[in-house]
């Protein structure tokens, strides 16, 4: 299982990234993906699961946190998962990983920093 997550960088408060995930070696379309994050100083078991996305796209889910500010959405023809996120807060600073639901795999993450 390969997860390979890009797309972060520093944006300003009210700003907006597109984060990617692309995922190999295992059947992509029968599985739920996810997004986490690991906000700074935190440890690995405190991940936070913000979004989750069915097999074919038509189930999301969003913590109240990024509910409204962020869209998540899969392209089975391409194994890839991708997470829209518009008007950024400072708290949203964090390491941002892509997983498999049922899958105890994690990619490298990216790292979204939102600051002026």
């Amino acid at each position: 299982v390969q997860l390979v997550e890009s797309g972060g960088g520093l944006v300003e408060p009210g700003g907006s990234l597109r984060l990617s995930c692309a995922a190999s070696g295992f059947t992509f379309n029968n599985r739920d993906m996810s997004w986490y994050r690991q906000a700074p100083g935190k440890e690995r078991e405190e991940r936070v699961l913000i979004t989750t996305i069915s097999p074919d796209g038509s189930i999301r889910n969003y913590a109240d946190s990024v509910k409204g500010r962020f869209t998540i959405s899969r392209n089975n023809a391409e194994n890839t998962v991708t997470l829209q996120m518009n008007n950024l807060k400072p708290e949203d600073t964090a390491v941002y990983y892509c997983r498999a639901i049922g899958l105890s795999y994690w990619g490298q993450g990216t790292q979204v920093t939102v600051s002026s």
